[in-house]
């Protein structure tokens, strides 16, 4: 995403999610546990205008993803948005769509590591949301379901086809995306679609916990890893080590490399600098 802000401010309130920041570290909360966090038409903008704020002004280094109450996100909400839905032209529809992939694209994009908190339900949208994450902490509650084809929807909803096969492999993701199943921590630790299984109610705080080690990381080279993760699924080999090498050789150029090297010899922990 582009650094380079508009003459257009800053939010200082979001409607429909929580943002707290803490030295590097922002959580931005799902707060409607009444619903299990269901997500709203505003809940969705808010999310991908909130990302592209961050990534601009760069103060950000890490981010956790979490919800309150019982769950993560139970996906979208069955009368705000179903209900509406129904009553939209194809134009309108395909206006929505595009706005739900913008935010899965926003958490790829951005410059800095998503962690998301999963305790409870992460189901549909809230799935999906999850797994564009980097990282995925989750509780023994967890439980994930890919609820599209249960609707009479594509299961390959909001990059979910594109994403899930890369995490999981393409036959896992084939059974979760057309059958619509749950599947409980112990299994989705076992296909890799969750990074770390957490103690029972610890998700928030295992996730808040890499989000600081990422955040007293090197930012730029974190960010840069990130983008290459992204940017080489599609590619073939041949550029893939052209694009590694033409990163790194611009990472050598910068101040945290040389504060490694400094570090290393006056045998002290590296002050990165994210440059």
């Amino acid at each position: 995403m582009s650094p380079f802000p508009s003459s257009a401010p800053n939010a200082e309130e979001w409607r429909h999610l929580r943002l707290t920041r803490d030295d590097g570290v922002a959580t931005v909360t799902f707060a409607r546990p009444e619903k299990l966090n269901a997500l709203t038409f505003g809940a969705y903008a808010d999310l991908r205008d909130l990302l592209a704020e961050l990534s601009r002004e760069r103060s950000v280094r890490a981010l956790v993803l979490a919800g309150e109450g019982r769950g993560f996100c139970s996906g979208g909400d069955v009368d705000e948005i179903i209900g509406a839905t129904l009553t939209m032209d194809a134009a309108q529809l395909l206006d929505f769509n595009r706005m739900t992939g913008q935010v899965v694209r926003a958490l790829r994009e951005c410059p800095f590591p998503v962690i998301a908190a999963v305790h409870g339900v992460a189901a549909g949208a809230g799935a999906v949301l999850a797994l564009a994450a980097d990282f995925r902490v989750a509780d023994p509650s967890a439980r994930f379901a890919f609820l599209f084809t249960r609707v009479g929807l594509s299961g390959g909803d909001m990059g979910a086809a594109y994403l899930l096969p890369r995490v999981v492999g393409l036959g896992h993701a084939t059974r979760l995306l057309m059958l619509g199943d749950t599947v409980r921590a112990p299994e989705a630790e076992r296909i890799g679609l969750i990074s770390e299984l957490a103690e029972e109610g610890k998700a928030d705080e295992r996730a808040a916990e890499l989000a600081r080690r990422l955040a007293d990381g090197p930012a730029l080279a974190l960010a840069q890893t990130k983008a290459l993760l992204t940017a080489e699924l599609d590619m073939p080999l041949a550029a893939s080590v052209e694009l590694d090498a033409n990163t790194q050789a611009l990472l050598m150029h910068g101040e945290d490399y040389a504060e490694f090297h400094a570090a290393f010899t006056e045998k002290r922990p590296p002050k990165w600098q994210g440059k």
